[in-house]
C-alpha cells in the first residue's frame, strides 16, 4: 500500500470531498484523523467504514476557524503520535452574493475557515513534519480559485489564496522534505453543491469539456497521489481536476 504506516489528517473529512479523502487515504494504508465540527454521527460513520474494511480512523473535533481550538487538538494529538506526516486542508464553506450587497460578516466567515484555517493548521503540523524530514500537505483550492466567479469574491478570494498559500509553503519547506501542493476541483457532486437550480447546473455542465460533473473520489485519488511518494517529485504545484473546466 502507497501509505502504510502514515498518519493523514484530513479537516472537514466527515462529508463531500472530505470523507472520499479519508476513505481512499485509509484504503491505501494511511491512519485517518477525520476532522469535524458538530456533526460528530457523520464523523464516526466514517471512521467505522474505515474499520470495517481493515483500517485506522479516530474522530477529531475541532473548528479550523478558530485558532486557538485548533492548534489544541492537533497538539494533544501530537502528544500521542510521533507526527502527522499527511495535512489535506480540505474543510471550507461557502456564503455567495454580490459584492454591493456582501457583507464583512460573511467575507471574514468565509475567510477565516477556508484561508486562515489551511494556515493555522499547516502551522500546527509543520514542526512535527520538520523533526521526521517528511510530510505532504495537500490544500484544497477550486477552480474558481484560478478563474473567478460571479456572486462568490470571498470563496474565490480564499481558494486563490490557498493557491499563494501553497507555493510560498513549499518554498520554505523544500529543504525539509516537505511538499506543499494543492488540489483545485470543478464542479463537483457534494452537499455545497446541492443546492444549485436545476439551470444554474445545466449552464455549469455547458462549460465542461468532459461534458459530466465530478465525484468526490476522483479528487480523493488526485489528493492520494500528493500525498504519496509516486509523486515525490512534486511541490509548489496546482493540480486541477475539473473536466477541463478550467481551460
Amino acid at each position: 500500500m502507497l501509505l502504510q504506516g502514515e498518519i493523514a489528517l484530513v479537516t472537514g473529512g466527515s462529508r463531500g470531498i472530505g470523507k472520499a479523502c479519508c476513505l481512499a487515504l485509509a484504503q491505501e494504508g494511511a491512519e485517518v484523523l477525520v476532522n469535524y465540527v458538530a456533526n460528530e454521527t457523520a464523523a464516526n460513520q466514517v471512521c467505522e467504514e474505515i474499520r470495517a474494511r481493515g483500517g485506522k480512523a479516530t474522530p477529531l473535533k475541532f473548528d479550523v476557524g478558530n485558532p486557538q481550538q485548533t492548534q489544541e487538538a492537533i497538539q494533544n494529538i501530537l502528544k500521542e503520535k510521533k507526527a502527522i506526516s499527511i495535512l489535506v486542508n480540505n474543510a471550507g464553506i461557502t456564503s455567495d452574493g454580490l459584492m454591493m450587497r456582501y457583507a464583512v460578516e460573511d467575507w471574514n466567515s468565509v475567510l477565516d475557515t477556508n484561508l486562515r484555517g489551511a494556515f493555522i493548521a499547516s502551522q500546527a503540523v509543520i514542526r512535527s513534519m520538520m523533526k521526521e524530514r517528511k510530510g505532504s500537505i495537500i490544500h484544497m483550492s477550486s477552480i474558481v480559485g484560478i478563474t473567478g466567479n460571479p456572486g462568490q469574491a470571498a470563496y474565490c478570494a480564499a481558494k486563490a489564496g490557498l493557491i499563494g498559500l501553497t507555493k510560498s509553503m513549499a518554498k520554505e519547506l523544500a529543504s525539509r522534505n516537505i511538499r506543499v501542493n494543492a488540489v483545485a476541483p470543478g464542479y463537483i457532486e457534494t452537499d455545497m453543491t446541492h443546492v444549485l437550480t436545476p439551470e444554474q447546473k445545466e449552464g455549469i455542465l455547458k462549460a465542461i469539456p468532459l461534458g459530466r460533473v465530478g465525484r468526490p473520489e476522483e479528487i480523493a485519488q488526485a489528493v492520494v497521489f500528493l500525498a504519496s511518494g509516486r509523486s515525490q517529485y512534486i511541490t509548489g504545484q496546482v493540480i486541477p481536476v475539473d473536466g477541463g473546466m478550467g481551460m
